[in-house]
């Protein structure tokens, strides 16, 4: 079957993670991406023997040119001339100095989808300042919601703001050439990280302005038994998910506890909670696990993200892949 944006020609040019990954989800819908590198290619290729690089450009036409030449313009002026939407991830002021901006192409495609990728967008105070994905998670305030025990904050080891704002400008740019399809007109998509992570907390913005919790909703902020992560027998962690009454009582009879049933509100710490947790300490990892696969209590192991590849789930969403044991 064809794919949704087969005919549809997107120019990317961007580097490392987020226009990549913005790039890449559009080629794997049917658009015909070109990626447009310098001579030197995408100073990703320089990160983990090039790695980074693969992981974000599949499926993508990959041109080199330099774009601070006449002919290496006059090359992307070409390509220009026959795209559908470009996406770029330079500094704000970049691409103007190059002949490239949003105003400079509509000139000569008028109903380009142009979008600027960016950590704090292209105007305000910030606009022009380095910046990396700890940061806009810093500024947004979500790197405030993952604390540890002590209250410190959790440094991520994975890039949470440069794939999720990649995924918001594909989403993005999905819109504006559907309106595009329709109207006939193009459009300029200003797109900062920053702002991305901090769409993701409407939930804390309603309950702080209510005045009932700095930090989310409640219920699932980690002041419940029934809805935590949980240490196993040999070290590892699972996690409980069981808000609803059906679902904890489903684990109180997979504990044999009927007794504690009328435990899930209550906090960790308590004298409930540490009988909750010796339980999963009564069992492997392993045998966790099995569990997860058959009781419907809203358990789940803790995978890395290799295990992840070898779990029921993912293989089902996978055909051809062979099951292997996750230990």
């Amino acid at each position: 079957m064809e794919k949704a944006l087969t005919g549809i020609r997107i120019l990317d040019v961007t580097y490392y993670v987020p226009g990549p990954f913005a790039g890449m989800r559009l080629a794997e819908l049917g658009a015909e991406v070109i990626k447009v590198e310098p001579p030197a290619g995408d100073p990703s290729r320089g990160m983990g023997g090039g790695l980074v690089h693969s992981a974000h450009n599949a499926d993508k036409q990959i041109v080199q040119l330099d774009l601070k030449s006449e002919s290496g313009k006059r090359e992307m002026l070409e390509l220009v001339r026959s795209a559908d939407a470009l996406i770029e991830t330079f500094r704000p002021g970049v691409m103007k100095k190059l002949g490239l901006d949003y105003g400079s192409v509509k000139e000569l495609k008028p109903d380009i989808v142009y979008c600027s990728l960016s950590g704090y967008g292209q105007t305000g105070e910030l606009a022009h300042l380095g910046s990396h994905d700890l940061n806009y998670l810093a500024l947004s305030g979500a790197l405030d919601q993952l604390r540890d025990e002590g209250g410190r904050p959790v440094h991520p080891t994975n890039t949470l703001a440069d794939y999720t704002g990649g995924l918001l400008a594909s989403e993005q740019i999905l819109a504006a050439l559907i309106r595009k399809l329709r109207t006939g007109e193009g459009a300029y998509l200003d797109i900062a990280l920053a702002e991305v992570m901090a769409e993701f907390l409407p939930n804390h913005d309603a309950y702080h302005k209510a005045g009932v919790s700095g930090h989310g909703v409640p219920e699932i902020g980690g002041g419940r038994i029934s809805y935590a992560i949980y240490e196993t027998e040999d070290g590892r962690y699972v996690t409980l998910g069981a808000l609803e009454g059906k679902f904890w009582r489903n684990f109180c009879e997979l504990a044999g506890r009927p007794d504690w049933v009328a435990w899930g509100e209550c906090a960790p710490g308590t004298p409930e909670h540490r009988q909750v947790e010796m339980f999963f300490k009564s069992k492997s990892w392993q045998e966790w696990y099995r569990l997860s696969l058959v009781h419907d209590c809203c358990l789940a192991p803790v995978l890395s993200a290799d295990e992840r590849h070898r779990h029921p789930f993912f293989l089902g969403r996978a055909p051809g892949v062979e099951a292997g044991e996750v230990r």
